[in-house]
């Protein structure tokens, strides 16, 4: 592992690799973790700052351009703010089982699916983690990603079970 690739590129890069990271890294905390406390709290409002960062940064990387300056992933850059704001605001109206969803979505959907796409072989955080073998590094990554998304739904599966 080096961490060159990602001292070589552009500010926009770096902040958005570092706060996606750090959302990447929180997220299972927070799900997981016990809610309503005041550390869920706390680090959920860490961790929305790490979303929006990561968020807003991502609307100025422009390394695939297929439509002008944007590319597809930039779809997951709208839907991710949508999803931020809206997990926001259903917190602060005390809607909690609509505030899970629409983080639990960001997370595995807005994050998950871009995390993916991010260890494609000759992109930044492939060529950092994984500089010998970026294809098995990236069937690696999104096996680990299916099996996240698998436990996530038997967790939920079972958690509704329970009534």
């Amino acid at each position: 592992m080096s961490l060159t690739p990602l001292l070589e590129a552009g500010l926009v890069i770096q902040t958005h690799a570092i706060s996606a990271t750090i959302a990447a890294v929180l997220g299972p905390v927070i799900i997981y973790g016990r809610k309503g406390t005041t550390l869920h709290k706390q680090l959920g409002k860490f961790w929305a700052l790490a979303m929006g960062l990561a968020i807003v940064s991502s609307a100025f990387i422009w390394q695939i351009r297929l439509v002008g300056p944007f590319s597809p992933i930039h779809l997951l850059t709208l839907l991710g703010a949508w999803g931020l704001i809206n997990g926001i605001n259903h917190a602060r109206k005390g809607r909690i089982a609509a505030h899970q969803a629409s983080m639990k979505g960001l997370y595995f959907w807005a994050l998950g699916v871009a995390g993916v796409f991010t260890f494609m072989p000759g992109r930044i955080m492939s060529r950092m983690v994984f500089p010998e073998n970026a294809m098995a590094g990236f069937y690696l990554v999104l096996g680990l990603y299916l099996v996240a998304l698998a436990a996530n739904k038997m967790s939920r599966s079972q958690h509704l079970a329970k009534g």
